[in-house]
């Protein structure tokens, strides 16, 4: 191999790296408007077809389509007519071939009824938001002919139980 030949393959190893973590930024940041407005043709696309969610206690489901429900629920849906808001911190992405995974936290935010209104200059009143969970959640991705899906999530409650913390131990042990 030449060196102007060994240079190139190096750049566009490099860029193949970039693409991917963007690629995988997009993925985890559609979670938050995918499960905020139940799209859940979005959901399934996500997934791995054997996909697997785990939000602890004995929640969660395994196969795209399953998960893809759980945004359809009357419960959910009702949550969604009720102000949910799922708002999520960066993501640490590690990237090992054709697997990632991906460590962020997730707080899921509801509108606030029964404070009192405050008022902002230039932007109006409002009674507030509350925030109802914390969690850390940690994304098993693998790549696809049809780019990066989940294969597997587990979030676990930032209450704290070790559940979460575990999660991101793991993060930082790599």
């Amino acid at each position: 191999m030449t060196q102007q030949s060994a240079a190139s393959r190096a750049l566009e190893d490099r860029l193949r790296a970039v693409e991917d973590r963007l690629e995988i930024l997009n993925l985890i940041a559609s979670h938050p408007p995918s499960a905020d407005t139940g799209a859940d043709g979005h959901v399934r696309a996500i997934y791995t077809e054997d996909g697997a969610m785990d939000l602890g206690g004995g929640k969660g489901a395994t196969g795209n389509a399953a998960i893809a429900a759980i945004v359809t629920t009357s419960a959910h849906q009702a949550a969604i007519a009720g102000g949910l808001a799922h708002f999520a911190g960066l993501p640490h992405i590690e990237i090992d071939g054709d697997a990632a995974v991906v460590t962020s936290y997730l707080q899921v935010i509801t509108p606030d009824p029964n404070a009192a209104p405050v008022e902002v200059p230039g932007h109006g009143s409002s009674k507030g938001f509350r925030i109802h969970r914390i969690g850390a959640n940690r994304w098993e991705l693998v790549r696809t002919p049809a780019g990066w899906k989940i294969k597997r999530r587990t979030l676990r409650s930032l209450d704290g139980s070790d559940g979460a913390r575990e999660l991101l131990r793991q993060a930082l042990a790599r």
